[in-house]
């Protein structure tokens, strides 16, 4: 192991780090049983110019007919958001839209969006815009599947109960407009949490969307400050990924593999592509930012 790899990897040993992305809150030692195995569920992505424009035929092929639309209050009036909605007008699907996604969410916006949801009682979800967009379309649809259910229910522990996911969610369609936090095909949903003052989230592969429509049309005029944000979100979680503690350290393995958690720890395969990311980030990353 390099120098830096193994500085890297003390530094995430530390008792500060974040319990959603340190691996060193599921460490084992020597008196119970360590991880053995890993799991690697893929998204499906469906990337291309002008993708978002097929959104429309993809629920029609889906068979439902109501949607909910979940944006932000300055997306809703830009193009990605204009050309999916027109997508539905011309499929004459019906849909309402929810545009008061916050930007870095909380317990209470997600609360919001999970009661407009309960409310509408949609078919599936459409989320356009960022990863705090799609994280909130996320818990909107688990919290619809489990009317019943406290909101700290499926909340990671130790803030929340973590329990599993049992129930079928709705289809979940993702359009991304930023290109940093790849929330179109994970199963996490991050937020802060205001009675304690702390970021936590939700993490279960059942969250995932069903479909993520990358449109490179859709970052086209993302603004500099915002194009250079997703530069250091690339290049932030491929760092993490390739410094974390590796998944055989984990411990205790699960006595179920539906309790496995998401993010397991490196592994021969997430590194591959963590050092692909590094690299084409250091290739492009001000490239990027000074635009076309």
């Amino acid at each position: 192991m390099s120098r830096g790899k193994y500085l890297l990897r003390l530094i995430r040993q530390s008792t500060d780090c974040c319990p959603m992305h340190s691996q060193s809150f599921g460490l084992s030692n020597s008196k119970v049983r360590k991880e053995y195995a890993l799991e690697m569920a893929c998204s499906s992505i469906r990337y291309g110019p002008g993708v978002t424009e097929e959104v429309g035929m993809d629920f029609e092929n889906l068979g439902v007919k109501k949607i909910a639309v979940v944006t932000d209050k300055t997306l809703v009036n830009l193009p990605p958001v204009q050309k999916a909605i027109n997508a539905l007008e011309k499929c004459n699907l019906s849909y309402e839209v929810f545009d008061s996604v916050r930007v870095e969410p909380t317990d209470t916006s997600f609360k919001e969006c999970i009661e407009f949801a309960r409310n509408l009682l949609p078919e599936a979800f459409l989320a356009i815009g960022g990863g705090s967009v799609i994280d909130t379309a996320k818990a909107a649809n688990l919290y619809t599947a489990y009317p019943e259910a406290d909101f700290l229910d499926f909340v990671n522990a130790p803030i929340g109960h973590g329990l599993p996911v049992t129930r079928s969610l709705l289809p979940l369609l993702a359009i991304p407009t930023t290109a940093g936090t790849g929330s179109e095909t994970t199963g996490v949903a991050v937020f802060d949490y205001d009675p304690l003052k702390a970021k936590t989230g939700i993490a279960n592969r059942a969250i995932r969307p069903t479909l993520g429509l990358v449109d490179p049309e859709n970052i086209v005029t993302m603004p500099e400050r915002v194009t250079a944000y997703s530069g250091f979100d690339v290049l932030c979680h491929a760092i993490e990924s390739y410094t974390a503690i590796p998944y055989t350290e984990r411990g205790p393995a699960p006595d179920n593999p539906k309790l496995r958690p998401a993010y397991q720890g490196s592994n021969p395969l997430s590194d591959v592509w963590s050092r692909h990311a590094c690299h084409i980030t250091a290739k492009y990353f001000k490239t990027s930012c000074k635009g076309p």
